[in-house]
């Protein structure tokens, strides 16, 4: 695929990614942009990373700005080091998408980049860049890691998690190291899984059947209260229960914003509709599907009040505080990027708290169940044309989804999704930021809204080959 900006920033194949390219966007933002007078610069566990960074550091260094080399860290980690010193910052990552791809996302002062930073940023493609006669500083980061720990253990104490066994699945993930000292300092005992040397594309909306069984095993074989992990870059976190059953991202959220008293929710149309039943929740802002939507909707909550309890959360897990925190043991400051520590965290320290497992916290959720995948490899093109098809044309509609019964509501907030008369949901869209088209579906039961899932994902395969 040809790099473009999707919802997470620029992605593209390693291969397109060139020298020229990633100067050319890294100079483009700095253009575009304010930085605070310095740029942080990250890089997940992918072999093209390194080179890649690199590559960022010397086009900052070129335009007389400072650099400052942060290393292989979470993407919410170097967030939090680079909004808490006002500059702006660069991760190199290509998130949960295979290895042979890569990209850029970027940060401002403030946070993520908005859609109409990104437009800004596009207008200043291609032009003959100056390259500085005395370039800017170079320094190393030092200690964002910690301090990104530091932020959870300070809110939620040093026993918070006392007694508790939790499997870490470290794979590929940047966040390894750093959860297992989280868990430590909390007072959990961690059970690091799977360490690999080889990049794994762990997406945490679309886990195998294979991993999926691999996961309730470990849980099985190694008694443990729960078991944690990330994607590559760790905005997005995977939680397994105590008997290995994964907790979707969504669901983490609604437990997370319950835990932190959150009063105002923004989250993507494609969400779990349990929360509509949670009266613990005020207001809520359905938006279409990528962070920077979700933080358009909190900073206009925000602007209405600025003392409004608001966060956001995605499907994927990704968590975005907006507001202080109050914590067991101190505050927990807004962090209005995804992250994927907040939402592990913040569950596991209620069940203890509670007395509970985690699969019994779950349970007292209104019942409501979705579920997720994709077909790879599907040009972003054909599967929008098959949605505006299906979206257009009643009958073709009727023959797609012939197994549902009449159709109750359409949504087109963020490609199809259809509510029917029996409550069950679909939902069909081309990936934002990646050759997919993605099926999404909520039922009453968690193998109903898998069958669902399964179902149409045929008919889509059917459709687009």
């Amino acid at each position: 695929m040809a790099p473009k900006f999707g919802t997470s920033g620029l992605r593209g194949l390693v291969t397109e990614l060139t020298a020229d390219l990633v100067t050319d966007y890294t100079r483009a933002f700095l253009e575009a942009c304010p930085t605070g007078g310095a740029v942080h610069v990250g890089w997940d566990l992918r072999p093209s990373s390194p080179a890649i960074a690199e590559m960022v550091i010397a086009a900052i260094r070129a335009a007389r700005i400072k650099a400052i080399r942060e290393g292989a860290l979470p993407t919410p980690a170097l967030a939090l080091s680079s909004m808490g010193t006002g500059h702006a910052a660069i991760m190199v990552t290509g998130s949960h998408i295979p290895a042979d791809r890569n990209g850029l996302k970027f940060y401002v002062p403030g946070g993520e980049i908005t859609k109409e930073d990104e437009r800004e940023i596009l207008m200043r493609i291609g032009q003959d860049w100056e390259i500085a006669r005395q370039p800017g500083a170079l320094t190393e980061g030092a200690q964002s890691a910690a301090n990104y720990i530091a932020r959870y253990v300070s809110g939620f104490g040093t026993d918070a998690l006392a007694g508790m066994r939790i499997g870490i699945y470290e794979h590929s993930s940047v966040a390894r190291d750093i959860l297992i000292a989280a868990i430590q300092q909390l007072g959990a005992q961690p059970v690091p899984l799977a360490r690999s040397d080889i990049f794994i594309p762990v997406d945490t909306e679309a886990v195998d059947p294979a991993t999926r069984t691999r996961l309730a095993t470990w849980c099985a074989e190694h008694a443990l209260d729960a078991l944690i992990s990330t994607d590559g870059d760790a905005d997005r976190p995977m939680v397994n229960d105590e008997t290995g059953t994964i907790v979707p991202g969504d669901v983490l959220g609604a437990l997370t914003a319950r835990a932190l008293g959150a009063k105002t929710l923004c989250t993507p149309v494609s969400s779990n509709t349990m929360i509509d039943a949670m009266p613990e929740f005020a207001r809520i802002e359905r938006t279409k599907i990528g962070s920077p939507f979700v933080i358009a909707a909190m900073e206009a909550a925000l602007d209405a009040d600025p003392h409004a309890r608001v966060v956001g959360f995605e499907p994927n897990g990704g968590f975005l505080l907006g507001f202080t925190a109050q914590g067991p043991t101190g505050p927990i400051p807004p962090l209005a990027t995804r992250d994927c520590l907040l939402p592990i965290l913040a569950p596991l320290v209620t069940a203890a708290r509670d007395g509970v497992r985690l699969s019994e916290l779950v349970s007292r959720l209104p019942a409501r169940f979705t579920a997720a995948d994709r077909l790879a490899e599907i040009p972003t093109d054909r599967s929008a044309a098959l949605i505006d098809a299906l979206a257009a044309d009643p009958a073709e509609r009727a023959r797609f989804f012939d197994t549902l019964g009449p159709t109750e509501t359409i949504d087109r907030t963020d490609g199809l999704r259809l509510q029917f008369t029996s409550g069950e949901i679909v939902h069909l869209r081309p990936s934002g930021n990646a050759p997919e088209c993605r099926c999404y579906a909520e039922a009453d039961s968690p193998a109903r809204a898998r069958a669902l899932v399964e179902h149409h994902l045929a008919k889509l395969r059917d459709s687009l080959g």
